[in-house]
């Protein structure tokens, strides 16, 4: 078993090239936007069922996932760094994995925040995610985020052997995809 966690900010294309990622490998999509769309329905994300819920839905994912016969799993996840809790929530998902027996892998995207902007209008971005769809919101939710939390890594602050940064700003998501696929040789 396979766990990749595929992190960064909004925007970045951790579900694109997630997508282009399972293309090249036998590995399954976990997208961060699968629980929240389907919760949103009935809750917000940002309130306490909304919240509770989403990360209850993961959770039960994660675990048969990590006992099933599949090949993997990629996750992907806004990391703010400068939060206890999301490097709290990162072990806990880890854990599940590790111990299973699973081989975990971190990749870290990074772009600039013009690149950003554009993606966070791309067609397929929207279509998988319904919430980001109201642009207005969306586009100044990614800008004052940067304000508030750290949501890239500092140098050697990732201490996991299997960790890879990439500055995919002008890189294609399937390009980005190969470089993880070489690198792991998934």
């Amino acid at each position: 078993m396979k766990f990749v966690l595929l992190f960064g900010p909004q925007a970045v294309g951790k579900m694109t090239v997630g997508h282009e990622l399972t293309k090249l490998t036998d590995l399954k999509l976990f997208h961060n936007h699968m629980t929240i769309e389907l919760v949103h329905h009935f809750f917000d994300y940002g309130s306490k069922a909304g919240s509770r819920l989403v990360h209850s839905f993961r959770e039960q994912i994660f675990e048969e996932v990590a006992k099933s016969d599949l090949y993997g799993l990629i996750f992907t996840y806004v990391w703010a760094f400068n939060e206890q809790s999301d490097w709290d929530y990162v072990e806990k998902v880890c854990r599940i994995f590790e111990s299973r027996g699973a081989e975990v892998y971190f990749v870290e995207l990074e772009a600039d925040v013009e690149e950003r902007l554009e993606r966070n209008k791309s067609e397929f971005r929207l279509e998988q995610k319904p919430t980001k769809r109201n642009l207005g919101w969306s586009e100044n939710d990614l800008v004052t985020s940067m304000d508030k939390y750290r949501l890239n890594s500092l140098k050697g602050e990732i201490k996991r052997e299997n960790y890879l940064r990439i500055n995919n700003t002008h890189l294609s998501a399937g390009e980005t995809a190969r470089m993880i696929k070489e690198k792991f040789q998934l």
